[in-house]
């Protein structure tokens, strides 16, 4: 990576502004890729971060409908739901042989990734943060971490990320990196949308519930091969801050598709595959798919 980089970020939402915008403050040239709407108000006021951590700013960033050229890397970080229409935007002959680092939830979209864009070199990861955008270029940061984890040797990339604020940890296993993630978003996305509350809440009022669902989690991973254990689980709920919502419970709140394939179908299918009963996870899942059907 040269000492300025290109980054295109696909989907400029909560987790996409924030790594956008450190990015872009950090002297990179950042082109945020979204619809109409978003475009116009980037190239107008820029993204507007609003963090306990990194403090409140403005980052100059450029915005467009379609990727017009070739870029160092691109973040995807669209909703899971909302990925197939998003990757309209790049077309696979003007990416050409980027890094492209997609931040989503689950565990089907790197092959997706992979078949679009044959040339390019797609390097798994994940983020842990919480970040919600509150309206157009406008992003929240109420978390006290942004912490990256990328499955591939990348030792260049992770320094520029490093130098922008973010926390970067490069890992060898792709599957285990991916499983350590889901195993912690899984209960807590799915218990926090299905009880309408905090994880705080979720600890003190359901705490059964959650250590049904990280026992039945954390054996699904270890079949996958992650060395995720559910104490191991339960000391990182334990740690988080009580006030922490997931963004499927806001999903859910504001009406919108959630991520339940994704990220509940994704273990419910690790399960099946590896002979595993989670029945209390499957009924979580359940339970919220009939939830949405009613909303829809």
């Amino acid at each position: 990576m040269s000492t300025t980089t290109t980054v295109a970020v696909l989907g400029p939402g909560g987790v996409g502004g924030l790594v956008g915008a450190l990015l872009a403050r950090a002297g990179h040239r950042v082109v945020c890729l979204a619809g109409e709407q978003t475009v116009a108000v980037l190239r107008r006021d820029g993204l507007r971060v609003d963090s306990n951590r990194y403090g409140e700013f403005i980052a100059v960033v450029e915005s467009d409908t379609e990727l017009r050229e070739p870029v160092d890397a691109v973040f995807v970080t669209v909703k899971q739901t909302a990925l197939a229409e998003a990757l309209d935007r790049i077309p696979a002959e003007v990416l050409g042989t980027a890094v492209v680092v997609p931040l989503l939830n689950g565990l089907d979209h790197l092959a997706v990734l992979r078949e679009r864009f044959p040339s390019a070199r797609v390097v798994a990861g994940t983020i842990r943060v919480e970040a919600t955008r509150t309206a157009p270029g406008r992003i929240a940061h109420t978390s006290p971490f942004a912490d990256l984890e990328l499955a591939a040797p990348v030792d260049d990339f992770a320094a520029l990320l490093r130098q922008a604020g973010l926390g970067v940890t490069v890992r060898e296993d792709e599957s285990a990196m991916l499983w350590d993630k889901l195993a912690f978003l899984a209960p807590f996305a799915l218990l926090t949308t299905h009880h309408q509350a905090d994880i705080g809440a979720v600890r003190d009022r359901h705490r059964l519930e959650l250590l049904t669902v990280l026992d039945e989690i954390a054996a699904v991973a270890r079949a996958a091969g992650a060395p995720v254990t559910a104490e191991g689980l339960l000391s990182f709920f334990e740690r988080v801050p009580g006030t922490m919502r997931s963004s499927m419970q806001r999903d859910a709140e504001a009406g919108r598709p959630l991520e339940l394939d994704a990220i509940g179908g994704a273990v419910l299918r690790a399960g099946a595959a590896h002979g595993i009963a989670i029945p209390a996870t499957a009924r979580l899942v359940a339970e919220l798919a009939q939830s949405a059907k009613r909303v829809a």
